[in-house]
């Protein structure tokens, strides 16, 4: 992820920044305040978490008995589909969606054929796993390492380690967040006003 870089020795030298551009033109670019830019670009770069929700529920019926089930258990949540596609969302406005993405290619990689194992293990690893992916999970070092040693004879376990990792830091790190979260809180509110209707 690139980083900041701030030529100047102090915040209030930034009063007016030369950009060069191409074939030796200068820019002249007028000083912002950097909280306002830091501000709108995360507005335009984090979806709306609610209005997804409320998209997905019109193609999904979903109760309110439902939804209060999700804050049961992680496992209850990642069992119902509208559940998953909700936790997705929360997650992304995180940014930190690789969690769930990861954990659902496992599911997905435990009911490959045999003979599909070996693609299916390189892809996950690639994505997922090796150093510097572009989804790369987070996972300590040992685990890391098991896990790529797994992946190079594959077999319908190997990112079970790595996986159950990856949900227990769900657990107990997003999914008490997704709980508490205005977009959960609202959703599982329209459907009990709606179903007292």
């Amino acid at each position: 992820m690139p980083g900041l870089f701030f030529p100047h020795n102090h915040p209030t030298d930034l009063k007016e920044a030369d950009c060069k551009l191409g074939e030796g033109k200068v820019h002249k670019r007028k000083q912002r305040a950097f909280g306002t830019d830091l501000k709108s670009y995360l507005k335009s770069m984090v979806p709306h978490l609610e209005s997804s929700i409320k998209f997905n529920s019109r193609n999904v019926t979903l109760s309110a008995e439902e939804v209060m089930q999700w804050s049961q258990s992680l496992e209850k949540l990642l069992a119902s589909q509208s559940g998953q596609g909700a936790f997705r969302e929360f997650l992304k406005s995180e940014f930190s969606e690789e969690n769930i993405e990861f954990w659902l290619a496992c599911e997905d990689y435990k009911k490959t054929k045999s003979d599909h194992l070996q693609d299916k293990a390189e892809k996950i690893y690639e994505e997922f796993v090796q150093i510097d992916a572009a989804k790369q999970i987070n996972i300590d070092y040992h685990t890391r390492k098991a896990t790529a040693k797994k992946a190079q004879d594959p077999t319908f376990t190997s990112f079970d380690e790595a996986q159950k990792t990856v949900y227990v830091l769900m657990e107990r790190d997003s999914y008490p967040r997704f709980l508490k979260s205005e977009a959960y809180l609202n959703l599982l509110n329209k459907l009990q006003v709606n179903s007292v209707k």
